[in-house]
């Protein structure tokens, strides 16, 4: 299916208004881009989706993109990001959709599925396990003990500091994020590197980087959800060559995930569905074969 087909456009959830690109017809599947990304991260399995029969739509989350990008650092915080994904089901009229998130969304869709149980038909998780915390950062205190391997984490908390190391050369700081942890930078074609920095451009960095600002509120406001399992069947798909986000942290997690399947992708570093999009797509068409038309 062409990008011609694909249809553009902005609906208010959860007291923001959402941008969003969707395509074909079916059981809704929710795709949720991660750090610093947008609906485009998606571009390579909207299509598949669709030709499948599924009924794909990937939002630029709170903050990013063509979304509304609150002031406010607590506005960031999970349940705000939570309140987001299921108030688009609810403008969508969608009772239940399979979400799949990558990087900082599958944080969000793991805790989706922990809060609201009720709306999640599958998750798939590119890259970051579920342990047990929806909200999956530890707070700020045990990241500052962890070593170099968060130090990036530590490094955009106070508001204003990273939005000036990206702002005094943008295209080379986003340059760096991309390929640094990369299999292979030649992934992301020069026109497809102007999507994302004409977006972060024009809507700056301030609010991705609140997510991250949350952390410690949002280890503190989910306490009580702690240690929770996740009933839903769940993918959650791993790299070998991913520097931060090491496939052996997905050891274990069938005690939280009864009903798991879990794959490894060879030669692919961070940005999965990008970097390896026909292998993405064949795990998701197989894990989705009988929701698809």
């Amino acid at each position: 299916m062409p990008e011609e087909s694909w249809r553009h456009r902005t609906v208010e959830s959860n007291g923001i208004r959402l941008h969003l690109v969707e395509q074909g017809e079916g059981f809704p599947v929710l795709l949720c881009h991660g750090f610093p990304e947008l609906w485009y991260s998606w571009r390579r399995q909207i299509p598949a989706l669709a030709a499948a029969g599924l009924w794909a739509i990937a939002p630029d989350l709170r903050g990013y993109g063509g979304s509304d990008k609150p002031e406010a650092v607590e506005e960031y915080d999970i349940q705000h990001l939570v309140g987001d994904l299921v108030g688009l089901l609810d403008t969508l009229d969608i009772e239940k959709a399979v979400f799949v998130g990558h990087d900082w969304a599958s944080i969000v869709v793991w805790s989706v599925a922990v809060m609201h149980p009720e709306r999640v038909e599958r998750v798939v998780s590119l890259n970051v396990p579920y342990r047990g915390r929806c909200v999956g950062f530890p707070p700020t205190n045990v990241l500052k003990q962890m070593g170099n391997s968060m130090a990036y984490v530590l490094f955009f908390q106070e508001p204003g500091v990273a939005e000036a190391r990206f702002s005094s050369d943008l295209p080379a700081a986003l340059r760096r994020m991309y390929d640094g942890v990369a299999a292979d930078p030649a992934f992301l074609s020069s026109d497809e590197f102007q999507v994302y920095l004409e977006a972060f451009s024009g809507g700056g960095m301030s609010g991705p980087l609140n997510y991250y600002r949350n952390i410690d509120r949002n280890w503190e406001t989910t306490q009580d959800l702690a240690d929770r399992t996740i009933e839903c069947p769940c993918l959650v798909i791993v790299t070998d060559k991913d520097p931060v986000l090491r496939p052996e942290f997905a050891e274990g997690i069938e005690r939280w995930l009864p009903h798991l399947r879990k794959e490894l992708i060879r030669d692919c570093g961070h940005w999965t569905q990008q970097e390896k999009p026909d292998e993405v797509n064949r795990l998701l068409l197989d894990f989705l074969a009988d929701l698809a038309g």
